[in-house]
């Protein structure tokens, strides 16, 4: 993580000053002398290297300084942090819902393939990953909001705000999900650990609620993980629609603004909050299947065929006994 970090911050760091326009003169005005354009160059230390620019900039995040907003003349931890909290509560109240209804879909799908209940649950993952988040939140605000008035149209107070953003961001996600556990369903459903735990009488809800639907939760933590890692990053989108003062929008505004520092400190967080819920990803394999664990013999090995969907058939008896 720590080198992925420090790649992130040195490509954020000279992409964003490959961005037109200059910062100095949206502090100053036009009409700021070129004594006072210099003065102030000289005190943001923009007359310096670019290279020995960056070098300052790491050593002040090493020391959690993420730099001062140029437009709120604040820093921008102090800015960020508040809003995070808000981005945190729409990406999780968004995973919960999209998980809600993709995983009960997804497995009455795969158990009723080929019925109308089929059907109808690949007719909702379809049309939910062709729906465009742009329109879905214009079509919600308009029918729910502007037309019904049950719901608000923007704003981040109370329970209410948060409904209209969270289905806009969760439908995609949760039509992404059933597809996902509707085709490792019906290929763990035909596995042989699966009719072994048939034949030992187990109920037929046991064996796909406890045995099946382990093997498909790893390809669904994957897909989601990265999901939700991107949500926490600023649900760019989402958040201009409803007005939703999270990181995504504060990252859309600093950009109009060429408030430099603030958007280093949004893409930083961004990044680092994504390769820690890809750290939270890997972890979790390492709960939900055992024979990703390190063995006790320290020999280190792991079995990864199961990531594949696919359960190796010569497996010894200790896996076999773990499967079912």
């Amino acid at each position: 993580p720590v080198l992925v970090m420090l790649g992130v911050s040195l490509i954020v760091f000279f992409i964003i000053y490959l961005a037109p326009g200059d910062p100095v003169l949206l502090i100053l005005g036009d009409n700021a002398t070129q004594e006072e354009i210099l003065a102030k160059r000289i005190e943001m230390g923009f007359n310096q290297p670019l290279w020995k620019q960056y070098i300052i900039y790491v050593f002040g995040v090493i020391k959690g300084d993420l730099g001062t907003s140029l437009y709120y003349n604040k820093p921008c931890a102090d800015i960020i942090f508040p809003l995070l909290k808000n981005t945190i509560i729409l990406t999780f109240s968004s995973m919960v819902l999209s998980l809600f209804i993709a995983i009960p879909f997804g497995i009455i799908a795969a158990v009723k393939r080929g019925t109308i209940t089929d059907l109808g649950a690949m007719t909702f993952a379809m049309l939910g990953q062709a729906c465009s988040p742009v329109w879905l939140g214009i079509l919600l605000v308009l029918v729910y909001a502007v037309k019904l008035g049950w719901l608000p149209a923007f704003g981040t107070e109370g329970f209410k705000a948060l409904i209209l953003p969270s289905i806009s961001l969760g439908t995609p996600l949760a039509a992404l999900t059933v597809r996902l556990v509707r085709s490792g369903m019906i290929d763990t459903l035909d596995e042989d650990y699966i009719l072994a735990a048939r034949a030992k009488g187990e109920p037929y809800v046991t064996v796909v609620t406890k045995y099946a639907l382990r093997n498909v939760l790893l390809p669904v933590i994957t897909v989601v993980g990265m999901q939700v890692g991107q949500y926490l990053g600023g649900a760019v989108v989402t958040e201009q629609i409803f007005a939703w003062n999270g990181v995504g929008r504060l990252m859309v505004t600093s950009i109009s603004r060429r408030d430099y520092p603030m958007v280093q400190t949004c893409l930083l967080l961004a990044s680092f909050l994504y390769v820690m819920v890809n750290l939270v990803v890997d972890i979790l394999y390492m709960y939900i299947d055992p024979r990703l664990r390190i063995r006790n013999n320290g020999s280190r090995k792991f079995n990864l065929s199961i990531i594949n969907g696919k359960n190796n058939s010569n497996m010894d008896k200790t896996s076999f006994k773990q499967g079912i």
